[in-house]
């Protein structure tokens, strides 16, 4: 069954035609009405529309399967499945974010714990290459381009269609935050939840964790369940869920907002434009209080430089963009914060525990130790630089690889990167995207990896 007015073979065909018709010697990119990134790419005229793959085009219930355009949002695929009691098996924290780009360019959210990252949950992708083929990839169809195409940001191909795994779920899920002087005391807390999938005789299905201070961390639990015995809280309105980890020890959402929990304040980064002030928050309408809308501003400000040109006025130093997400082993995770709060100092920080579904696989574009618990760390901020220094050098940005990676990390690439060429592939190649760009994009059609994420183009 497909969305009334689709057909995906028809609307297949004319995505392959557009891509063949556009010159050249003309750089593609994706034509999105959204957008997750944060780093500055060059302007291009050739864009390719796929909007004809956003939407669902069957949630079957029976088999907890859902066959989805890969240009559609989470927020929209969220909406299909969930009335049939099922989600995907992570379900990354902002609304816009499509499937597709989870897949392409990674998502992570509290379930990777248990379920890892959204790509190990696709069965199959039809996915459209460079030379204008629509191939079907899968473990036993294509299956290099299959592994090798989480993390390549569209330099192998875009994902039309994608069948992915779904789970069952309940109307709330209630939550725990607990409390930690120091984030040494977590690490056997995240190890025996990863092991046994509970903690102190209750089942967890969801973890992450937030860092306030190198004194103040917790880590929230939260389990599936039908027992509404305590009102939902909403934190649409007046009340901050971040702010709630600080003031209570228990709650319950309804699975809806736990899901879009982070996405109502885009985490905490809402209070640079002054959303959390008390009076202005009555006044923002809650069809507002959302990611996209915040990034639209901060889009405005990057592209004219309001807070930069506000802060030269008043004769502040310069500000470096510090918006990143990395991974580093469980083990390594005091080290990173030690380095992170003296070096960096952003507050606060989230903790998104991780591990590979499936030890037996090789992802080939970002491959972990699947033997190892890693700890996603997220820090969404700008910095203070010293007198003169230019923030373009991205000093503490350099710094924050540079660690990352002596801990045997890395870092996602939706953001600014400055890995030499060389020193990138190592990281993120591993001998293989060589040989996947030769066979699915011969003619260099589309932008490389390292092009795209480090050099902008």
């Amino acid at each position: 069954m497909e969305p009334s007015g689709k057909d995906f073979d028809r609307d297949a065909d004319r995505a392959a035609a557009q891509l063949r018709a556009i010159p050249q010697e003309q750089p593609v990119r994706l034509a999105k009405k959204t957008s997750n990134l944060f780093r500055a790419r060059e302007q291009v005229t050739a864009r390719l529309d796929l909007d004809a793959f956003n939407g669902v085009y069957h949630v079957d219930p029976a088999t907890a399967t859902a066959s989805v355009g890969g240009l559609t949002t989470y927020e929209d695929l969220v909406a299909a499945t969930l009335p049939h009691g099922l989600v995907p098996l992570c379900v990354p924290q902002l609304r816009t974010i499509t499937l597709g780009g989870a897949v392409t360019g990674l998502g992570i959210e509290a379930a990777s714990f248990r379920n890892g990252l959204p790509h190990e949950s696709v069965r199959s992708m039809d996915v459209l290459t460079a030379t204008g083929e629509v191939l079907k990839a899968s473990r036993d169809e294509n299956s290099d381009l299959f592994f090798g195409f989480a993390n390549s940001y569209g330099s192998l191909g875009y994902a039309l269609r994608l069948e992915i795994e779904l789970e069952p779920v309940t109307p709330y899920v209630g939550l725990r935050h607990l409390r930690f002087a120091d984030v040494r005391q977590t690490l056997p807390v995240i190890a025996e939840i990863i092991r046994t999938r509970q903690w102190q005789g209750e089942r967890v299905d969801y973890l992450d964790g937030t860092v306030f201070s190198a004194e103040e961390q917790y880590l929230t639990l939260g389990t599936y369940t039908s027992d509404r015995s305590h009102v939902p809280s909403d934190y649409t309105g007046r009340d901050i869920y971040y702010r709630s980890i600080q003031q209570r020890s228990t709650d319950l959402l309804t699975t809806l907002d736990y899901l879009w929990r982070w996405d109502t304040d885009w985490f905490w980064c809402s209070r640079a434009l002054g959303v959390q002030k008390p009076w202005v928050r009555p006044f923002w309408p809650r069809r507002y209080k959302r990611s996209d809308v915040y990034w639209k501003i901060i889009d405005l400000d990057r592209k004219y430089q309001l807070a930069a040109r506000a802060d030269r006025l008043r004769g502040h130093p310069a500000r470096e963009s510090v918006v990143q997400d990395v991974e580093v082993p469980l083990e390594a995770l005091p080290e990173f914060l030690s380095f992170f709060h003296d070096r960096v100092g952003i507050s606060p920080v989230w903790l998104c525990p991780l591990k590979q579904r499936d030890a037996d696989v090789t992802w080939s574009l970002y491959q972990f130790d699947p033997e190892l618990i890693y700890v996603n760390v997220g820090f969404w901020s700008t910095v203070s630089l010293k007198p003169g220094e230019d923030p373009e050098a991205g000093r503490i940005n350099r710094e924050i690889e540079a660690e990352v990676t002596r801990l045997g990390g890395r870092k996602s690439l939706y953001s600014t990167a400055f890995y030499e060429r060389d020193d990138f592939y190592d990281i993120y190649g591993h001998g293989v995207y060589g040989a996947l760009k030769d066979e699915y994009d011969p003619n260099a059609r589309l932008t490389g990896l390292w092009e795209k994420t480090v050099a902008g183009r």
